[in-house]
């Protein structure tokens, strides 16, 4: 049974993210325990060098990769990732990674009664990939395995970032999506009895993550401490431990002011992990990033008339943000500093998103009403 973590915070940020930095870690210390102890090494380097979510992904693939070769292969005699042997791992090939690459596109994973069918897409093949790479490589710099495999594997070929589709709402799907949160419009019978209990809080997500674009992990950290209203501001924890003060609109303002007043339930019957958080459930507990991701994909799904399955992320509600920040005639530099783009070409790509342009395009190759205009 793992321990209760206990907080004594020093530190200038939340005692919820300090805690969740070290669920993180201690999580990540688990999965270590259960890895041949070779690996000690790459353990350091991924700690000293990586955030902390990407150190936790990146242990999970390397066990993964570990329990293929266990059930998978005969690259082991090992019954369990941590007894498989440095000797082993030196006899790996290129080839033999890049079986498992292709292992990895479409798996079975048996229960007792049930067959689970995992598919990924290049881009999750490509973080295996990289995964496996660092660990061959720390490997053989530290002159545990005698070659540099990594240079045989295959490449995967990625989207490049310009030729990825923006998804993002439009101005007018903004407004039905706002006019759902508002007014209860175009939710089912089921959705409008949570609606009713939730509608402010709700709506100052949306809000939110549409003025900010904010990412999140951002959005679901932030405290009621985090907002100073007479000065007009509120503080968010970056990635990287960045700090960032953000200004009050009118908007945000008003829609969290009447959440906070009318709303939110009060710190007495909150426990005291749960008192300071922005958003509750309604169990009275901080909202979770899952609860928020459904959340959001439930409104888009209104304003984009589809399957709340089909609705939008948080992160498409953050492409919206930069896509209507650009189309107002904002400086991309200003709104790559506003959404912590750290490359201001990112930011480039939203302002290459014009809205309706494919409409406009096709609007003018009519073929058939200027073959019809001619007769």
């Amino acid at each position: 049974m793992a321990k209760e973590i206990k907080i004594h915070n020093k530190s200038d940020k939340p005692d919820n993210i300090v805690q969740k930095e070290a669920r993180i870690f201690q999580e990540c210390e688990e999965i270590e325990k259960q890895l041949p102890s070779f690996m000690r090494g790459f353990f350091m380097y991924l700690k000293g060098n990586v955030l902390p979510m990407t150190r936790l992904a990146y242990l999970h693939d390397i066990r993964f990769f570990c329990n293929y070769l266990i059930n998978e292969t005969d690259l082991t005699a090992a019954d369990k990732p941590s007894k498989i042997t440095l000797k082993e791992f030196s006899e790996i090939k290129a080839v033999d990674i890049n079986i498992f690459i292709d292992y990895c596109r479409q798996y079975k994973v048996e229960t007792d009664d049930s067959i689970y069918v995992y598919e990924n897409n290049n881009k999750t093949l490509a973080r295996k990939k990289s995964s496996v790479s660092v660990l061959f490589k720390h490997l053989y710099r530290d002159e545990l395995i005698p070659k540099n495999i990594t240079d045989g594997f295959d490449p995967i070929r990625l989207p490049k970032a310009g030729e990825r589709e923006i998804k993002a709402l439009q101005d007018d799907e903004v407004m039905v999506m706002l006019d759902a949160v508002t007014n209860g419009t175009g939710l089912t019978k089921h959705q409008y009895s949570y609606w009713q209990k939730t509608k402010k809080r709700d709506k100052a997500i949306l809000i939110i993550f549409l003025t900010y674009g904010l990412r999140l992990s951002e959005l679901q950290q932030l405290n009621v401490s985090s907002f100073n209203f007479s000065r007009g501001e509120f503080k968010i924890f970056r990635k990287r431990g960045k700090e960032s003060i953000m200004p009050l609109n009118q908007s945000v303002t008003a829609v969290l002011e009447d959440y906070l007043e009318n709303e939110r339930k009060g710190e007495a019957i909150l426990s005291e992990e749960d008192e300071d958080a922005l958003f509750l459930s309604l169990q009275g507990t901080r909202m979770t990033e899952r609860q928020i991701r459904q959340l959001v994909k439930k409104y888009t799904s209104i304003a984009l008339k589809t399957s709340e399955h089909e609705g939008y992320s948080p992160h498409k509600l953050r492409a919206t943000a930069a896509t209507s920040l650009i189309g107002r005639g904002n400086s991309i530099y200003d709104v790559a500093a506003l959404l912590d783009h750290e490359q201001v070409t990112t930011t480039q790509l939203y302002a290459k998103h014009k809205q309706n342009v494919k409409q406009d395009l096709v609007s003018d190759m009519e073929w058939e009403k200027e073959r019809l205009g001619k007769e």
